[in-house]
Parts: structure tokens; sequence; C-alpha cells
């Protein structure tokens, strides 16, 4: 089992959840998170004074899933957040050792 973690514009939450569902994922954890990366946030004006927003609002989207579905997950979600500019996210895999479904105790591919 493996666990996708994607950081992406939050706009383009609707159309990663659309290609998610595309391919059979059920279930997806959303997040509201800020954060930044190369692009080191941005200046803005407000009421005359310039100032510099450190943390852009993103969206960090969680899938728990077999690892049959790894290679069509991350590609559904690098096609549905890209956008071809600078801050579009990053896509973190890691490996689950366990899961287990707490009403049920069901465990492994079972729980997802």
């Amino acid at each position: 089992m493996k666990l996708v973690t994607a950081i992406i514009k939050p706009f383009k939450l609707d159309d990663v959840r659309e290609a998610l569902s595309e391919i059979g994922v059920q279930g997806i954890t959303v997040t509201e998170v800020k954060g930044f990366g190369r692009q080191k946030g941005h200046t803005e004006l407000y009421r005359g004074a310039e100032y510099v927003v450190d943390f852009l609002p993103k969206v960090k989207v969680e899938v728990a899933i077999d690892v049959d579905l790894l290679d069509q997950v991350i590609e559904a979600i690098t096609k549905a957040a890209n956008t071809g500019k600078i801050g579009d996210g990053k896509i973190f895999v890691t490996t689950l050792e366990q899961i287990i479904r707490i009403r049920t105790g069901e465990t492994g591919a079972d729980a997802v």
C-alpha cells in the first residue's frame, strides 16, 4: 500500500478529485495548507503599503492506494493539477505499513 500526498493549487482541487474518481479511487483526504517552495511567496499592495506574503494557500490531497494504482494516480494528479506555471505543486509517495478500518477491523487493501 502507498500513501500519495499531493500539494496543489486550491482551484485545481475539483479537477484532481474528478481525475482520481475516473480511475477508481474511492476516498481522499483534503487539507487546506499554506507554504512556499522556490517561488518564495510574493509581494502585495494593501492601502498603499507593500507587504510580503511568505506562505501561499495550497491544498494537500492524500490518497491511500494499492501499489497497482500508483502510476495511474500519479499521472492523473499530474495532468489535472498542471497549469504550466510556477507553484503547481509536488507529489510525495510513501509506503504504508498497515491500514486498519476502525469500524470493522479490516486491514490492508480491504480497509481502503
